[in-house]
């Protein structure tokens, strides 16, 4: 598998919005097959990073299925939307900017402390498990657009979490993985049990 021409194809593959921000970069010395760091408010581009040499073992709909929901969880974290805690946010460093003026320490402080609670919590909500099943919801509904059925594109994206553990030779899969890979036996038809709403 020559990278570049992947590269193309996964680009190709990917929605119109993840093209405008997600970059696909070989990197054949990492441990993890895709990796992709928690985007942070100042970066606009978000780097997809894939170790082809593990890639190449997957099977095409796996490929497509995990870059899908790894584009998926990319785009979906935004720290700029109308939210509560981006409200909070902005109050709380205004609230610095205004006190560190005033020369007030501890208004400063009371501020950023607030600000930084408001930070954490988008952070830790972007990084939820419910934030990778909507991920994986998102990703299934992308392939049913190129061509995979719900079911098809459920179980490719399950025997990829499966394989992927096996490829970095994980002895067994996380928590979070474990949750998304019933849910998406649930969508498969492979389980009666699905993920809890709450």
């Amino acid at each position: 598998m020559e990278p570049n021409v992947e590269i193309r194809r996964l680009f190709e593959l990917m929605p119109a919005s993840g093209r405008m921000m997600a970059k696909i970069i070989s990197r054949p010395e990492q441990a993890k097959v895709i990796d992709a760091s928690f985007p942070l408010p100042w970066q606009w581009e978000r780097p997809i990073y894939i170790n082809f040499d593990l890639w190449r073992r997957l099977t095409k709909p796996q490929r497509d299925l995990l870059l899908l929901q790894t584009v998926s969880w990319l785009i979906a974290v935004k720290w700029f939307q109308p939210h509560p805690y981006q409200g909070i946010l902005l109050v709380g460093l205004l609230g610095g900017l205004v006190e560190f003026l005033q020369q007030d320490a501890v208004g400063v402080v009371m501020a950023g402390g607030l600000a930084t609670l408001a930070g954490y919590r988008i952070w830790s909500v972007n990084r939820s498990q419910q934030s990778q099943l909507n991920a994986d919801l998102s990703a299934i509904e992308v392939a049913q657009r190129r061509g995979y059925s719900q079911t098809e594109s459920a179980q490719a994206l399950l025997s990829a979490i499966e394989t992927v553990a096996k490829l970095e030779g994980r002895a067994a899969l996380n928590f979070t993985e474990l949750i998304r890979c019933q849910n998406l036996r649930a969508i498969a038809g492979l389980s009666a049990v699905g993920v809890p709403e709450d």
